[in-house]
């Protein structure tokens, strides 16, 4: 995720989900389950973040969505959400992450189940307990509703023609029951019913249309794992270009008809874009990639997985210069491989994600724009205390403000955590640094990954114990020395402004 500047300028049991059954969820499951005579309650992971996001006892192999959309954006979509899951332990309940719909019925394994509602759970209850390491099948019908509920964040984005999502951090539960936390990544299949004027895509592949009577169904699949926080759906009245990136790559980009021709010359940059990322770090991780352009005011921009969506605006007003355009156009690609392919085993592993992110956007403006990366790495090395102040450390990020879901993107975790892979790359130098970025989109694709396994790969690779820089650059209260910039000092007014400043919660800029 970018934040817009308002001023101008059996699913094959891996060793992942192993470490996730016995690190992540064997302290939730031991103090979380409970007996059916015992009344409802939300339940979670244990993520230090989101306290109740996920839950225990069981691991997603595969998702299987159905959306009928009516062509209103102020009513429900009806909806039937399939999923397939490994469990984990005795299950005498199943808690799934959904609110902001309505549940018609439940199955479990094909026989009608209870469920209630607690908090922001779906707890449901089969007619007999499930058994450790079966393989389970629950299928809820409910509806999606596209109307904002209060001080809710995302979920279902209203375009001027029809609908978006926009999940992260932790509202995919708005819009489909699931296990809403980024270490718990699995397949899906989305199929979603528009009336015949409406075009929509969806995450993965294409796997066919049906038409019926005024209506057609389209099918996506994907062929990678993938966390709810990244699915997208489109629906609109959208036009789908197709091209070919590296290797045959199939890049499609979906835009609003009326504007193809206006966003044609943005959307053409986007195979030379991936080159450009698969040159820095290695092959581009899925099966397909492209731009959604929503005629939608989000805010932000966002990696949904082979589908990253912008606002249309940001291509078309006039003040924001090329070079910057393109750039976040790398930020969001670059996501594919940092965030999407290789996700955050906990929110607080976010400046995995959008450090790396942050880093490769001010590469590509060093060199195609001649921004240097030095200059923005000692800026961000003045202002570093004042973020730190406002967010917390890189790696501890304080939780997000009430009601502001999103406000834990902050500039801590963008260039706050581009400077920590600054002062990696000046403490072990440039070549074992970019090995570091190869090796770990590599090991550790379509997987989960920690901070603790960026640091111990950092020092396989570089052959040196990095315990003591890593702990200072990710987790001190100040910004340390800069390796090789002894010059570098921070700003005294930034930390004693980002101080007061924290005292108030505000809307992300």
């Amino acid at each position: 995720m970018l934040l817009t500047p308002r001023s101008r300028v059996r699913r094959p049991r891996t060793a992942t989900s192993r470490r996730l059954a016995s690190a992540l969820l064997a302290s939730a499951v031991s103090v979380c389950l409970v007996a059916a005579s015992a009344p409802a309650a939300p339940l979670g992971v244990g993520d230090r973040l989101f306290p109740y996001l996920g839950n225990p006892g069981y691991d997603v192999a595969a998702y299987d969505l159905s959306f009928t959309y009516s062509g209103s954006n102020s009513k429900p979509l009806q909806a039937v959400t399939a999923i397939d899951a490994w469990t984990t332990a005795t299950l005498e309940r199943i808690n799934l992450d959904f609110a902001h719909g309505k549940v018609d019925s439940v199955e479990v394994d094909g026989l009608p189940a209870a469920f209630e509602s607690a908090g922001d759970d779906l707890v449901v209850t089969p007619r007999n307990p499930l058994m450790p390491g079966t393989r389970t099948r629950i299928t809820v019908r409910h509806t999606s509703d596209p109307v904002s509920g209060g001080d809710r964040e995302g979920g279902w984005v209203r375009t001027t023609d029809g609908l978006a999502m926009a999940n992260q951090a932790d509202v995919a539960h708005l819009v489909f029951p699931c296990n809403d936390h980024p270490s718990d990544k699995a397949m899906f299949t989305i199929r979603i019913t528009a009336p015949e004027e409406y075009t929509a895509v969806a995450n993965g592949l294409p796997t066919g249309a049906e038409r019926a009577g005024r209506t057609t169904t389209w099918t996506y699949r994907t062929q990678h794992p993938m966390a709810t926080e990244l699915t997208q759906v489109s629906i609109g009245r959208s036009t789908v270009l197709h091209r070919d990136g590296p290797h045959g790559l199939p890049v499609r980009d979906v835009v609003p008809t009326k504007d193809r021709k206006v966003l044609e010359p943005w959307l053409k940059k986007t195979p030379d874009q991936i080159a450009w990322m698969e040159r820095k770090v290695g092959p581009y991780p899925f099966e397909a990639y492209g731009v959604l352009m929503a005629a939608a005011s989000t805010g932000f921009e966002l990696e949904t997985q082979t589908l990253s969506l912008f606002e249309k605006d940001l291509f078309t007003e006039p003040g924001y210069p090329q070079w910057y355009i393109e750039s976040v156009m790398v930020h969001e690609l670059s996501h594919q491989w940092f965030g999407d392919s290789v996700s955050p085993r906990t929110w607080s592993d976010l400046w995995l994600n959008e450090g790396h992110a942050t880093w490769y956007e001010a590469l590509y403006a060093e060199e195609k724009a001649g921004r240097t990366l030095e200059a923005r790495m000692k800026a961000a090395y003045g202002s570093s205390d004042g973020w730190r102040a406002a967010g917390g450390p890189p790696a501890l990020p304080r939780p997000p403000e009430p009601g502001q879901k999103i406000s834990i993107f902050r500039p801590n975790v963008y260039d706050g955590a581009a400077l920590v892979l600054y002062a990696l790359r000046q403490e072990i130098g440039e070549r074992a640094f970019d090995q570091v970025e190869r090796d770990w989109v590599r090991e550790y694709r379509d997987s989960t990954a920690t901070t603790a396994d960026f640091r111990h790969l950092a020092e396989r690779v570089s052959g040196r114990d990095l315990g003591t820089f890593f702990q200072d650059w990710l987790y001190g209260e100040k910004t340390p020395p800069m390796p090789g910039h002894p010059d570098w000092k921070p700003e005294a007014s930034a930390a004693k402004g980002a101080k007061a400043a924290a005292k108030e919660p505000k809307a992300p800029e």
